[in-house]
């Protein structure tokens, strides 16, 4: 497969689209308002016990531009939220480079929109198994699929998109929206993919040190056999 080179990019990007996915709601309260108040036309893609958070924020200013990623997508979350974001709309949207044609022509045949800020952080992993008691089961379904693949379209496109994977971030994010007219710089955005990449493999490392010391003969404690068929 031959990789297309970028080599025209635009260094500030006007944040129009926000997808907005996380499991440490802490900081919202203060950041939303303000993400609004300085990108007026703003538009907010959110799921499940964030877009309730982000709604009961917002109240009626969220009229219009919050929306929830299965509307967007027309495809329900599973049961336990098992799959909300993982759809073609998201990602296109996501990894879409301002000036391919290619590319805007897919957002027009699929309705997508480019995202232009990922706001997401991950299940609390390492917190779950440091628990008293855990086992593998609570380790199991502490493994975030959906949030890592976000965070890591996001800064893969970082030509174009923010990614910002941690609540003590929201002021500099704000501040560099102050500074430049709603906008994100490419130096800004760089540095936010270098903190994404990083939370992304320092993740993956605790889920792999953690599996590491299960003994495979216990990895069955938790479980226990279905009945036959």
């Amino acid at each position: 497969m031959a990789i297309e080179r970028v080599t025209e990019i635009d260094d500030r990007v006007v944040l129009r689209q926000a997808l907005v996915s996380v499991s440490d709601k802490g900081g919202l309260e203060r950041f939303v308002p303000e993400l609004i108040r300085l990108c007026p036309g703003l538009k907010i893609l959110s799921t499940g016990g964030t877009f309730g958070r982000l709604e009961a924020i917002l109240g009626p200013a969220g009229r219009g531009r919050l929306l929830q990623v299965s509307d967007y997508t027309g495809q329900p979350e599973t049961r336990g939220g098992l799959v909300k974001t993982l759809d073609f709309k998201i990602y296109l949207g996501l990894l879409t480079e301002t000036h391919n044609a290619a590319h805007r022509a897919d957002l027009e045949r699929t309705g997508s929109v480019p995202i232009d800020l990922a706001v997401v952080n991950l299940y609390p992993f390492r917190e779950t198994v440091a628990r008293r008691g855990a086992d593998l089961e609570d380790a199991r379904g502490n493994i975030d699929i959906g949030g890592p693949c976000m965070i890591r379209a996001a800064a893969k496109n970082f030509l174009r998109v923010a990614a910002v994977v941690d609540p003590a971030d929201y002021e500099a994010l704000l501040a560099e929206l102050e500074a430049h007219a709603g906008g994100t710089t490419l130096a800004f955005r760089f540095r936010l993919a270098k903190k994404a990449f990083a939370l992304t493999a320092d993740y993956d490392r605790a889920i792999a040190d953690y599996l590491a010391g299960v003994d495979p003969g216990r990895a069955a404690e938790p479980y226990r056999p279905a009945p036959a068929r």
